[in-house]
Formats: structure tokens, sequence, C-alpha cells
């Protein structure tokens, strides 16, 4: 923690409204930074998590949070940014057959990319997103090398990094399980309440039957911490009907 009197230095977080990054944000905080959040209304369908990073910015204490609209519609490909439909009652070894269709192209590259920008212009040193490499979506951008790579490449393109005081990117979540995000969460005194992680929401409820609600569902489990997130369905069986 920073010393009575001492200015904290300033990060800039990626903030979904998802548990991830919500996680993310109160290691930031703990971390002893002066924490500024950026979101992103991207053209989801989910737009949900954009008032659940509110609440999460405000419930932690960012010190501003910031939103920036982008139209990732207009290139389509994806389930999230499109008409395509959202994948339900997969199992898990479905999850990781291959990348997703609610994989976004270009989506963390962009956000870090205008996250970076951010970070330069309020003189943060750091950079924090909720990536994770050990979730089943297998998405790319949320790889180690991906991330590493683009500190290298952030470093080359920005002014800061030019005068040799390159952002540092922190991906501190990559290498942990849902269940390990979460158990750390809770010791960070995340309020799970106020995240959404849903892919296809139903009004605020969480459809309880995309890849990402499964996920959620069994991190909470495996955590060993109750639950409180509000689905829409509770499990694929009831929703069809069957006893």
């Amino acid at each position: 923690m920073n010393k009575p009197g001492k200015t904290a230095a300033r990060c800039v977080v990626l903030l979904s409204g998802g548990l991830d990054s919500a996680v993310c944000l109160a290691q930031a905080l703990h971390d002893g930074f002066e924490a500024h959040a950026i979101s992103f209304d991207y053209g989801q369908r989910h737009k949900t998590e954009l008032l659940a990073a509110a609440r999460i910015a405000k419930a932690l204490g960012a010190a501003s949070q910031t939103t920036i609209g982008i139209d990732l519609r207009a290139i389509g490909g994806s389930a999230l940014t499109s008409d395509i439909e959202v994948p339900k009652d997969r199992e898990e070894s479905a999850m990781s057959a291959e990348i997703p269709i609610t994989y976004v192209p270009a989506r963390n590259l962009v956000f870090l990319s205008l996250a970076s920008g951010l970070a330069e212009v309020r003189g943060a040193s750091a950079l924090y997103i909720g990536v994770n490499a050990l979730d089943y979506s297998g998405y790319p951008d949320c790889r180690p090398e991906f991330i590493a790579s683009f500190s290298a490449t952030a470093a080359l393109a920005t002014k800061a990094g030019v005068e040799g005081r390159p952002l540092e990117i922190r991906a501190p979540l990559i290498a942990m399980s849902k269940a390990q995000i979460i158990r750390h969460g809770v010791s960070l005194g995340v309020d799970f309440s106020l995240t959404h992680s849903c892919y296809d929401p139903i009004g605020e409820l969480a459809c309880g039957r995309c890849d990402s609600c499964k996920l959620r569902r069994g991190g909470f489990e495996a955590a060993g911490v109750p639950d409180t997130t509000q689905y829409a369905a509770t499990s694929p069986k009831r929703e069809r009907g069957s006893p």
C-alpha cells in the first residue's frame, strides 16, 4: 500500500463488467495503484455488462471510469456482434474443441491499443487485463504469447515507451482456473453479485446455458463459494421441460 501523503502510481484496468475483470480491478487496487477503469460499448449483444462495469467501478473505488464506443458490429463475424446464434448447453469438451463463434475478431487487440492510449494520457505505468488462458473458450487473444507480443509493440508505438517509460501490461489471472480466480476475488473483497458474465442475457438475467454461464457456474461450484447469479434457466433439462 502507499505511504500516507505519497501519490499513488496510476494504472488503467480493462473493466468489462465480468467476473475476471472485477477481480483484476480489485488486484490493481490491492497493488496500491490509483486505478482508472476503461470499458467498451462495442456493439455487443450483452450490454448488461456495461451496467455491471459501472457498479463494480463505484463499489471497488476506481478513480475514474471511461467508456468508449466502438462499433465492432460493422465487422461482425461473432455471435456477440452479429445475429449468429450463441451456442448453448455445450459440454466442456465441445467448448475446448475449437475457437468458438463467440470469439470477437481483434477485440483485445483493439481494446489494449485504446487502453494504452488512455494510460499514456493519464500518466499510468501499468495496464491490467483480466485475460485467462485456462478457460475453455480458447480465445487466441487471451494467451500469454499475445500479451507478451502486445507489450513489446506498445513499447515501440508510444511516446512513453520510446522515452524509456514503457507501459507494463499485467495479466494477473492468466494462469488461474476459474475457481482460483473466484477464491482470489473473495480474498480481495469482490462482490460477485455485481458482475455479469452471460453472452446472451434475458433482460438482466443470465441465460444459464451459454459457455460463459456454464464456466461461471462450474467455477463457483469448484471454489466452494455460493453463486448468487440470477439465472433464467437453472439447468438445460429444466429449460426443455424435462423432469
